[in-house]
């Protein structure tokens, strides 16, 4: 039996938090791993443990993950919070989450404070990320590059999945969504490319009266509403409170089960992202048959393909952290997400390709199942773990 203590987040719908736990889940299937579990603070007092966003069987599950006793010996220790502690552990191998979204991993970035250079070289730990925008920012910003290891990250196919035309068009009723619907899930944050996106909206839904924006926000851990106020007022040139009649907005946390909905009822995803470490809701917006329209060059590149998404052209820029860093950043432009925004409401051949070729490529390569395989690679050595090889 192999024991692997992981040290993180639970109970909030924070990235870092969420992928922490379906990885628990799925570790929690295989009979040679034993995982312990260490509640770390979160990053901000403020935040709260929220209940119910998994299923009642999921969340037992995580819950009595047990808790590691002093005399106990593990075989790895994986770290997944917020900042970065690169420290070795009393295990033989030391695994480290992070994700380098600007390019640069600064100091201030690390619970220590030094440069990333000088932490990851006075240990032996090994840094987790999961794209190759992601390892590449910590590269640049000084890891040792063979000991950065990318691990995407994974969806649950029993909650993001396709739906039936028919189960659909009666989730649409109940939803109360009428036109074509384009959706954006996320903190609603400035590097998602919020006014870029209400903008190129503004253009479409011009031409296009029936087409409406749906925002699934965070409220709980961001200023997510207010964000998008504040954005919407600062629109020049157009008539805001006609954006406003087409927009829908949903700030509260709620069930993966509910967001799973989101997207199974909406026509396609648009993200005119600027930085991001992997960018989940593209996939899981992948998974449930929807067509995604995404910033070129980042992230998203490593799980995409044209049989499903199109691309917003954007070029690389560097800006100014703070004072002493800066950080890359793709800037999308503007006026090719609005073509392809108008592009995926009259290509319904496109939407229907998408709907088969989506799904079928995600669930070959990401579902948690596979990217828990690849994990234990990491952790472990292979021979001494059961790869799952059965949905």
């Amino acid at each position: 039996m192999t024991n692997i203590l992981i040290q993180g987040w639970r109970s909030i719908p924070h990235s870092y938090s969420i992928v922490n736990q379906f990885q628990c889940l799925e570790l929690l299937k295989r009979p040679d791993v034993q995982i312990f579990h260490e509640d770390l603070p979160f990053f901000q007092k403020d935040w709260q443990s929220i209940n119910g966003i998994f299923d009642k069987t999921a969340e037992i599950a995580l819950q009595t993950i047990p808790q590691p006793s002093s005399n106990l010996q593990f075989d790895a220790v994986l770290r997944i919070c917020y900042p970065y502690n690169l420290e070795a552990s009393s295990a033989p191998k030391t695994c480290v989450f992070g994700t380098a979204e600007v390019g640069n991993v600064t100091p201030n970035m690390l619970s220590n404070h030094s440069s990333l250079r000088e932490a990851h070289s006075s240990s032996d730990s090994i840094i987790i990320t999961p794209s190759h925008w992601s390892r590449l920012g910590f590269i640049n910003s000084g890891a040792d590059p063979s000991r950065v290891v990318i691990v995407p990250h994974g969806f649950d196919p029993n909650i993001y999945k396709p739906l039936s035309d028919e189960e659909r068009n009666k989730l649409r009723s109940e939803l109360g969504w009428s036109g074509f619907i384009f959706l954006n899930v996320g903190s609603l944050t400035p590097n998602k490319g919020l006014r870029f996106l209400l903008n190129a909206f503004a253009v479409v839904m011009d031409k296009y009266p029936d087409a409406k924006l749906v925002f699934k926000g965070l409220d709980s851990l961001y200023p997510s509403k207010e964000l998008l106020i504040k954005n919407i007022e600062e629109l020049k040139y157009f008539d805001t409170e006609k954006i406003m009649q087409r927009l829908i907005y949903i700030g509260e946390t709620i069930p993966f089960s509910k967001v799973s909905q989101l997207y199974q009822a909406a026509d396609a995803y648009v993200s005119p992202y600027f930085t991001e470490g992997f960018n989940m809701p593209v996939l899981e917006a992948i998974a449930c048959g929807l067509p995604v329209i995404c910033t070129k060059g980042g992230p998203t590149d490593d799980f995409t393909t044209q049989d499903f998404a199109l691309y917003i052209e954007s070029k690389l820029q560097e800006f100014k952290l703070d004072e002493h860093n800066t950080g890359l950043m793709l800037v999308p432009d503007i006026k090719h997400l609005i073509e392809l925004m108008t592009v995926v409401i009259e290509r319904r051949d496109f939407i229907a390709l998408a709907r088969i070729n989506g799904p079928l490529f995600v669930t070959a390569r990401f579902t948690w199942q596979k990217v828990i395989d690849q994990l234990l690679n990491v952790l472990i050595p292979s021979e001494k773990f059961t790869i799952m090889t059965n949905e």
